[in-house]
């Protein structure tokens, strides 16, 4: 189907935005996850993060903030230009 033959009643699909390039974020582990839930240390490790100290680059995505704000008492972010 092209633009102009689109069926009545029927919403033409979005087209992809030229979306600005996407940010990427150092998270860093500074706190130890000992006595909290086990959620919040499954949530440290499927950011990739393991020891104290070590650190992950990743996309900045809805999915990564959620996690990040789950456990931000125990990391640190910083924006960072390229990987």
């Amino acid at each position: 189907m092209t633009k102009q033959a689109i069926k009545p009643g029927k919403k033409p699909k979005r087209e992809a935005r030229s979306a600005a390039p996407a940010r990427t974020l150092k998270i860093t582990l500074i706190g130890s996850l000992i006595g909290y839930p086990r959620r919040q240390r499954e949530v440290a490790k499927g950011l990739g993060l393991r020891k104290l100290h070590s650190h992950v680059v990743r996309r900045e995505s809805p999915e990564i903030l959620g996690m990040v704000r789950k456990i931000s008492h125990a990391l640190k972010v910083e924006a960072v230009e390229k990987p």
